[in-house]
């Protein structure tokens, strides 16, 4: 067997091992640092499989593969895949939590977990597999999952889709090959993600609902967004169990309430780090646009807010307008700008509550002096923008982020 892969990041490797797991004279050529327009010249017809990493488009080649296609194909048991522009790791957290709580035998893969073919050998059919897949794992997708959650979807990742209308066909896939024995899990508020259950052939679950003050007091994560995640969570589980929501909330409450409260949050998603001087502090670094840092900011309606901000912007500063607007919400008092966009922000608007900081540090110190001015007081880093102009990727600018909050004293 002769397989190439384009791509050695997370699950390029994966891929490698299993492949030399299963087949002793298996032959794997690894392709790295190439541009879409030099893969696409290319002569892959010598290849059994041509696996392309998640951020490699399409190249529609008939021994084409990927990590997700490969596990689609081969699991032996249900999937439940989610899928949003923001909060799916989230939501697949709570899932699993709720799994976990009804003594299911739960894996999750995906962006927040393992690569899904690092768990294919411990499957069987009582397994279920809880998998986050973004826009790229879903764009060449040819199965739906038994159990699809689609969340608000916005435009996003179109610095790499060609363009919002190929963001979200790329969504669609989630629920495109899906029959009427299975179950489409819908975020009922957002237009593009109502037009899409439209088209589907699954029993449709809309939410958010109404769940009872007891159920609602055991989510213990901040912003109505995580309620709405923790009930899609919710109504995914009753799919699986071949219920609706209410049923599931009538003779499972228990074990949601469990699920519900066992799970406290993920890294780098509005993750409470401490508090210190009367002031709390929140890495919420995995906001890489707007209006995941607009729902950031709208969990703390009631607060003093202090906003780190910017990074290396997806739109070429066409977003700056929708970034400053979010940024007049009353309860931001100061904003320290960082990075490439943060400078363009403070270029383009004049305000008295902007900042800029040339580093972290710098930002997390002035962050410091003017929250403590006005206890009590909350710093929030959403940066509204991605990470590669200061930092290696989003986990590290989180990491460091919250490395420096730990020091302080």
């Amino acid at each position: 067997m002769k397989i190439a892969l384009l791509g050695y990041g997370k699950e390029g490797k994966s891929t490698e091992n299993y492949f030399k797991k299963h087949y002793k004279d298996v032959e794997i050529d690894i392709f790295e640092n190439f541009t879409p327009t030099e893969i696409q010249t290319k002569d892959f017809s010598t290849y059994d499989l041509v696996f392309r990493s998640p951020s490699v488009p399409p190249l529609h080649l008939p021994n084409e593969s990927s990590v997700t296609k490969y596990f689609f194909d081969h699991c032996p048991c249900p999937i439940i895949g989610v899928t949003a522009t923001k909060g799916k790791g989230t939501t697949c957290s709570f899932i699993k939590s709720l799994l976990d709580s009804l003594d299911e035998k739960a894996h999750l893969v995906g962006n927040i977990g393992s690569p899904a073919i690092d768990i294919l050998d411990e499957l069987d059919q009582n397994s279920v597999v809880v998998y986050e897949m973004s826009s790229f794992q879903l764009w060449d997708l040819q199965k739906s999952p038994r159990v699809a959650v689609l969340g608000q979807l916005e435009p996003d990742h179109l610095n790499i889709h060609k363009n919002y209308g190929d963001y979200l066909g790329a969504k669609a896939n989630i629920t495109k090959y899906q029959t009427a024995n299975d179950y489409l899990v819908y975020y009922q508020e957002n237009p593009e993600t109502v037009k899409i259950a439209k088209t589907s052939l699954a029993h449709k679950v809309p939410y958010p609902f109404k769940i009872s003050s007891e159920v609602a007091s055991a989510i213990k994560l901040p912003g109505n967004h995580n309620k709405d995640n923790a009930l899609a969570a919710i109504a995914a589980v009753a799919s699986f169990k071949n219920i609706s929501p209410d049923e599931f909330l009538t003779n499972f409450q228990t074990q949601i309430i469990e699920g519900l409260k066992n799970f406290k949050g993920l890294p780098h998603r509005l993750e409470f780090l401490r508090e210190l001087n009367n002031v709390k502090y929140y890495d919420d670094n995995f906001s890489t646009n707007p209006s995941s840092t607009r729902v950031a900011i709208n969990a703390f309606p009631n607060d003093n807010l202090v906003v780190i901000l910017g990074g290396r912007d997806k739109t070429e500063n066409a977003d700056l307008p929708e970034i400053y607007e979010l940024l007049q919400a009353p309860q931001v008092k100061n904003v320290i700008l960082i990075g490439e966009s943060g400078h363009a922000l403070a270029k383009n608007y004049q305000d008295d509550r902007f900042i800029i900081a040339e580093s972290l540090k710098e930002a997390i110190n002035i962050a410091r002096q003017k929250a403590e001015s006005i206890t009590p007081a909350i710093i929030l880093m959403s940066p509204a923008a991605a990470s590669f102009d200061m930092f290696e990727n989003v986990y590290d600018r989180g990491d460091q982020f919250k490395n420096s909050i730990s020091s302080l004293n």
